[in-house]
C-alpha cells in the first residue's frame, strides 16, 4: 500500500512539474474560432475532393483531425466536459469520410458526411463555449480524468501485486511496482517527446498507443491464462507454492512486471496530455485542477487497497478465478481500444455497426475492426479457461 502511495505521489508530482504549454492556449480564444478554422478546411477538402483530388482532399482531412481536433485539445475537452462516446462519435466521422473518399463515393455523400462532422463539432463548441468555468466542474473534471485513466491501471497492477501476495511471493511484487514506476517516468519522456517532435505526433501518436495497447493484451492474455490454471489447486496449496515459485523464477516474473509497466504506460502520457487540455481550457480556477488530480489519487488508492485486501480474503480458486477473469477483462478492453487508436492513425480501416454508442469502459465501439477481434479473443478466452479448468480437475481427481 505505502509503494502504490508512493505511486501516486510520484504522478502528481509528475503532473506538477510537467510544463503545461496547453496547445489549447493559442490564438484561439473560443472552441467556436476554432471550428470556424476547422470548417475551413473541411470546405477545402470537399473543393478538392469535387475536383478529383482524392489525396489532397484526404490530406485535409487529416489536417482538420491532426492540427485541429486533436492538437488543440479538442477531443480531450470534449472527453473531458461532454463525453467520451461523444468524442469517439466524431473520431470515427473523420475516418468514415476518409474511407468513402477512397471508396470514391458520391460527393453529394461526401458532401452529407462533411457537413455532420461540421455540425457535431459546432454543437460540442457551443457547449463548451457556453459552459460557464466554475470551481465544482474544474474539480470533476480534473477528478474524472485522473479516475478515468488511472482505473484500469490500477486494476491491473492490485491484481498482480494481489496474485503474488496471495500465492507467497510477496517479495516480489517490488518488481512489479518497479515496473509501474518505469512507466510512470517513461510516460513523462513520452509526452515531452509527442509535444515537442513534430514527426512524433499525429498519426504517430496514435499508432504508439494502439501498438502499446495490442502488446499490452497479448501480455495479459497470457498472464490471465497462467493465473487461472492454478484455479484447480484449492487442495494442493503447497504444490501451487512449488509450481508458482517456479514459474517465477522461470522469467514470468518479468511478465508480470511487463504487463503492469504496459498499463500505467499506455495511460500516462495520454492523462498528461488530458492535463494540459485542461490547463489550457482552466482561467480562473486551476488549484481545483490539483484538489481533483489530488481526490482522485486517493480514490485510486482506496480502489488498490480493496482489491489487494478483500481479493486476499477470497478462497484460494475463487481469488484465482476472480484476477484471471479480471486481467481478461482488460485485454478484451484494451484490444478494442488499440485497435481504435490504430484506426485513427490511419493503419486500420473503418467499418460502421449499427448505431450503438461505444462503451468506453469495456473498449467496445461500433466498428467490425474492433468487434470482430474481440469476438475471437471472447471465444479463444473462454476456450483456454474451460480447459485449463478440465485440467486442474482432471488432476485433483487423480491426486484424490
Amino acid at each position: 500500500m505505502r509503494r502504490i502511495l508512493s505511486l501516486l505521489a510520484v504522478l502528481s508530482l509528475l503532473a506538477a512539474v510537467f510544463p503545461m504549454s496547453a496547445p489549447a492556449a493559442s490564438k484561439y480564444k473560443t472552441w467556436n474560432a476554432i471550428v470556424d478554422d476547422m470548417d475551413k478546411v473541411l470546405n477545402k477538402s470537399y473543393a478538392l475532393y469535387a475536383a478529383g483530388n482524392v489525396n489532397g482532399a484526404k490530406g485535409q482531412v487529416n489536417a482538420a483531425y491532426f492540427q485541429f481536433y486533436e492538437k488543440l485539445g479538442f477531443e480531450k475537452t470534449v472527453m473531458s466536459y461532454i463525453s467520451g462516446s461523444r468524442a469517439t462519435k466524431v473520431e470515427y466521422q473523420f475516418t468514415i469520410i476518409k474511407k468513402a473518399m477512397t471508396n470514391k463515393r458520391p460527393p453529394a455523400e461526401v458532401k452529407a458526411a462533411l457537413d455532420d462532422l461540421s455540425k457535431w463539432l459546432r454543437e460540442d463548441a457551443n457547449q463548451l463555449d457556453g459552459t460557464k468555468e466554475s470551481e465544482w466542474g474544474v474539480f470533476l473534471s480534473s477528478l474524472l480524468i485522473i479516475t478515468r485513466e488511472g482505473f484500469e491501471a490500477i486494476i491491473v497492477v492490485g491484481a498482480i501485486v494481489a496474485y503474488l501476495i496471495k500465492s507467497g511471493n510477496a517479495g516480489k511484487a517490488r518488481a512489479v511496482y518497479h515496473g509501474a514506476f518505469i512507466a510512470l517516468i517513461a510516460s513523462v519522456l513520452l509526452a515531452v517527446a509527442l509535444n515537442n517532435i513534430a514527426s512524433l505526433s499525429g498519426a504517430n501518436q496514435e499508432i504508439i498507443e494502439g501498438a502499446t495497447m495490442l502488446v499490452a493484451v497479448a501480455v495479459l492474455f497470457y498472464v490471465s491464462n497462467w493465473m487461472v490454471g492454478k484455479a484447480g489447486a484449492e487442495a494442493w496449496s503447497a504444490y501451487i507454492k512449488d509450481k508458482v515459485e517456479s514459474s517465477l523464477s522461470g522469467g514470468s516474473l518479468f511478465s508480470l512486471a511487463f504487463a503492469a509497466f504496459l498499463a500505467v504506460f499506455r495511460e500516462g502520457a495520454e492523462t498528461i496530455l488530458f492535463y494540459q487540455a485542461l490547463m489550457g481550457t482552466t482561467k480562473l480556477y486551476t488549484n481545483m485542477i490539483w484538489a481533483g488530480l489530488g481526490v482522485g489519487c486517493a480514490l485510486l488508492a482506496v480502489i488498490y487497497a480493496a482489491i489487494r485486501f478483500l481479493s486476499i480474503k477470497l478462497p484460494l480458486k475463487q481469488f484465482f478465478i476472480g484476477t484471471s477473469s479480471l486481467l481478461a477483462v482488460m485485454a478484451f478492453s484494451f484490444l478494442g481500444k488499440g485497435i481504435k487508436e490504430l484506426q485513427e492513425g490511419n493503419v486500420i480501416g473503418v467499418t460502421p455497426v449499427g448505431s450503438f454508442d461505444s462503451v468506453e469502459l469495456l473498449g467496445i465501439y461500433p466498428t467490425l475492426e474492433t468487434l470482430l477481434p474481440q469476438a475471437v479473443l471472447l471465444a479463444v478466452t473462454l476456450a483456454t479457461f474451460s480447459l485449463q479448468m478440465r485440467k486442474s480437475g482432471a488432476f485433483r481427481k487423480k491426486e484424490a
